[in-house]
């Protein structure tokens, strides 16, 4: 259930999967044959997400897009980030359909500015940074992009150009590699990601940030907890946020802590536990809280019937 930074556009991958074939200790599921169909449950979603409890997936029939013709850039300022939740909320629920667009909070936004390359060099001072990018026929993405110039601007956008839009899409692929740097410097550097309804947003965003900022606080260290809004839908968005702290005794109990409290936080302001990082062992705790007893119940009966013996992935997925 990966999301990947086009989802705007194209989907998630659950969302292009056809088809599927899983080996399980059971049998073999031949699953999808139709573009639709209302042949009961879709059995294809036992699997998807399933993380290799119930079975190995090993064959996959996935939708494909073409190769876009064109591309358009733009970026754009907003002065908060509700002002900006909402313009995204906007675009999303009139369904103008850009292939990117995301919102970088104040934080998030002063520091992605703020790089050896461009410090002076920016013209913008304060605000929230979104990024929009249209992919497509050059006639389907002018369309496209001018529909959404439109309700940003109604919604107070100010438009920034191509250029900082650009420089998003070149350097999308640093962060992982600054974390190395962040982390061999001493400096503690994690992300953890979220979702809710629109309604909710604001709500859940001060929640997770008072309960990093509250728990790195107690090991002795100041933080900056950063965030953007990267995955849209009609009722709802997720939340990605960026941790940066100083490392205070051991660290990986020192963000064990902290992911708790955000994870309580999460749980406790209706968000999901995870939008597109997964369960695993990490979220595993959560989960009773995300589908209830029921829920959890179902889960384990589908494992017994499957995995009778509990060999495949055990200790993951299923509280």
């Amino acid at each position: 259930r990966s999301s990947g930074q086009d989802s705007a556009g194209y989907g998630r991958f659950d969302d292009m999967v056809r088809g599927l074939r899983a080996v399980t200790p059971a049998g073999v599921l031949d699953l999808g044959r139709a573009p639709a169909s209302a042949a009961g449950p879709d059995l294809r979603q036992l699997l998807l997400g399933s993380e290799g409890v119930f079975g190995v997936i090993t064959r996959v029939r996935v939708r494909v897009h073409r190769v876009p013709e064109t591309t358009r850039y733009e970026a754009w300022s907003f002065p908060d980030f509700a002002t900006g939740a909402e313009a995204l909320r906007a675009v999303t629920q009139t369904g103008t359909g850009p292939t990117v667009i995301r919102l970088s909070d104040e934080a998030e936004t002063g520091v992605n500015l703020a790089t050896t390359e461009s410090i002076g060099e920016q013209s913008i001072t304060g605000g929230c940074l979104a990024i929009t990018l249209f992919e497509g026929t050059a006639a389907h993405t002018a369309s496209r992009h001018a529909e959404t110039r439109a309700v940003l601007e109604q919604h107070g956008g100010t438009s920034l150009g191509e250029p900082a839009a650009r420089a998003w899409e070149h350097g999308r692929f640093g962060a992982p590699y600054l974390r190395d740097s962040l982390l061999a410097a001493g400096a503690l550097c994690e992300t953890l990601e979220t979702a809710t309804t629109w309604s909710n947003l604001s709500a859940l965003k001060a929640a997770v940030t008072e309960a990093l900022t509250t728990s790195l606080a107690e090991s002795g260290t100041p933080t900056l907890v950063m965030c953007h809004i990267s995955h849209v839908y009609p009722t709802g968005a997720s939340l990605y946020f960026t941790v940066v702290a100083g490392q205070r005794g051991n660290p990986i109990e020192q963000w064990r802590k902290a992911k708790i409290a955000a994870s309580d936080a999460m749980v406790a302001t209706g968000g999901t536990i995870t939008h597109h990082h997964a369960v695993g062992a990490d979220h595993r705790p959560w989960m009773r809280d995300e589908v209830g007893d029921l829920g959890v119940e179902i889960l384990r009966a589908v494992k017994a019937t499957l995995d009778p013996a509990g060999i495949l992935n055990p200790g993951k997925l299923i509280p």
